[in-house]
């Protein structure tokens, strides 16, 4: 990898351990933080899960696409495919590790803050960022199919500079 030594943000840890039932016992060594997370998640720790959670979690909250984990990981020089990228982002998805977030059907961003929030999409630069209003809230919800509950709202503004 590389001389730098990034800090795991705490705040995308807790919320997948206590879905898996437990917390990891964090030491504020990534490689030995990402290691708890994985098995806290009930995910084997590869090698390949282990540098990608490593460059995925240790640079704190971020808004990732698989193409851009993969460029880091190149630059990195880990060796993974690109299908090993989208397959260990969509574990760790599965796994409460990272949220999924889709932006008009043509790019998903993985998001290492697994909390309930919103996005702005940034249409020029093609960037999600996380919207700072905590309070924020939809204030009449859609009548829901009988057999279905509502899982998630993920709501994306989206934002393009004035002409």
């Amino acid at each position: 990898m590389n001389d730098e030594v990034p800090v795991l943000n705490d705040d995308a840890v807790h919320p997948a351990a206590q879905a898996a039932g437990h917390h990891p016992a964090l030491t504020g060594c990534p490689w030995h933080d990402v290691n708890e997370m994985l098995q806290a998640a009930g995910l084997r720790p590869t090698r390949q899960r282990m540098a990608l959670g490593w460059l995925l979690f240790g640079k704190g909250a971020r808004h990732l696409t698989a193409e851009m984990l993969y460029e880091e990981a190149t630059l990195a020089k880990v060796p993974v495919s690109l299908a090993t990228v989208y397959n260990t982002l969509n574990q760790l998805t599965d796994a409460g590790l990272l949220r999924q977030v889709s932006v008009d059907g043509t790019k998903t961003y993985f998001d290492t803050n697994v909390s309930a929030h919103h996005h702005f999409y940034l249409e020029h630069n093609h960037e999600l960022v996380d919207i700072p209003d905590p309070n924020l809230m939809l204030t009449k919800m859609p009548e829901v199919p009988d057999g279905f509950e509502i899982a998630r709202v993920d709501m994306v503004v989206r934002l393009r500079k004035k002409r």
